[in-house]
């Protein structure tokens, strides 16, 4: 695959730079505030940026095969039944990413990519990009059956495309499905080789498992067994990321992958969530690296992988919260950061006009 990704605009990160250092205030004074508003401008290639007055949250949902297991054997503090019950909880407004979406002023949206469960009385912008439901267990089988991975990266690009025709000018990826931590860890182990495919080793793989829904230290110990399991499985195949997302990933982190790199196309900046949405973010810089200059970190979150992966990208969070919902809301409460960043070229005084 070959994408057309347009360059950030170097010219106007310099313009704004010498403006920043011309602003009423010691240079250097507001910190990442000044680094944000340069990237703005070469994003927009414009000085000042223009305003980010639509942004837009689109919450991936799916279910995992890691989930369907006894209890006794769960990855996850929480049945898998909920993925669908929450799906219906976005819709109606009500979840976590809703509320502290409608105090930043964004709207969010949920996409039923692969949830194990009936909702097809749900709207059509929630269900038309169905790609399957749930997903193999990828400890004993690949995730997705061959092909479902680029139909999912597809699925992803045309979602982004809809958002943008609507007007986004900032997109947010979320997540939603039990067991979405496994799998973010099983690419992120995979993709910068922290776990070894020819023997699974679990010392390798710890680094990248954290507590996810809250498990124990037992539950912490399950998940990091599955996922050597599932490195040693799928062995070299991990190594091209569509065989990556088939053999260790799920359909909605194809489909979050297909939307980071369509954003990119489209000129549209990205503020990336928790550590679904970053696992998604390396396999997807994998298939078209230069969309990785399109994209921001919203937040850190608890786990591990995302801070690894995020190193990886060269992607220095906005915010530290200790945040582990998901869902988008970690990114979402980083946009009142990015228009003050905006505000403070398109509004402060200059040190010239003191006189």
């Amino acid at each position: 695959m070959r994408f057309d990704i347009p360059a950030l605009d170097e010219n106007a990160r310099a313009r704004a730079r010498e403006q920043l250092d011309g602003l009423v205030k010691p240079l250097g004074a507001l910190g990442r505030l000044e680094d944000l508003a340069a990237w703005l401008c070469a994003a927009h290639g414009t000085v000042p940026p223009r305003p980010l007055d639509n942004v837009r949250v689109v919450v991936f949902a799916g279910d995992h095969g890691v989930t369907d297991v006894p209890t006794s054997a769960a990855v996850s503090a929480y049945p898998r039944e909920i993925t669908s019950a929450m799906v219906r909880v976005f819709h109606a407004g009500n979840s976590g990413v809703n509320v502290l979406a409608r105090q930043a002023g964004a709207a969010v949206r949920v996409v039923d990519i692969a949830v194990d469960g009936d909702l097809d009385d749900l709207p059509g912008a929630i269900t038309g990009h169905k790609i399957r439901s749930g997903s193999g267990p990828i400890d004993r089988t690949d995730a997705l059956a061959e092909g479902e991975a680029e139909r999912a990266f597809a699925a992803g690009r045309l979602i982004a495309d809809e958002e943008i025709d609507a007007g986004a000018d900032l997109l947010i990826p979320g997540d939603m499905g039990i067991g979405n931590t496994t799998i973010a860890a099983a690419l992120v182990a995979a993709t910068l080789g922290t776990g070894t495919p020819d023997t699974g080793d679990t010392e390798h793989v710890e680094r990248t498992v954290g507590a996810g829904t809250g498990v124990d230290e037992e539950g912490r110990a399950r998940k990091i067994a599955v996922i050597g399991a599932a490195l040693a499985r799928a062995g070299s195949r991990a190594d091209e990321p569509f065989e990556r997302l088939t053999a260790l990933g799920s359909a909605c982190a194809a489909a979050t992958a297909g939307f980071l790199v369509q954003a990119a196309v489209r000129g549209v900046p990205v503020l990336l969530d928790g550590v679904f949405s970053v696992a998604a973010a390396l396999v997807a810089r994998d298939i078209a690296p230069d969309a990785a200059h399109w994209w921001l970190a919203g937040h850190r979150s608890t786990e591990p992988a995302q801070s690894l992966a995020l190193k990886a990208l060269g992607l220095d969070p906005v915010l530290d919260l200790g945040l582990r919902l998901g869902e988008g809301s970690g990114a979402v409460q980083a946009v009142p950061v990015l228009r003050g960043a905006r505000a403070v070229l398109a509004e402060m005084g200059r040190l010239a006009d003191l006189g």
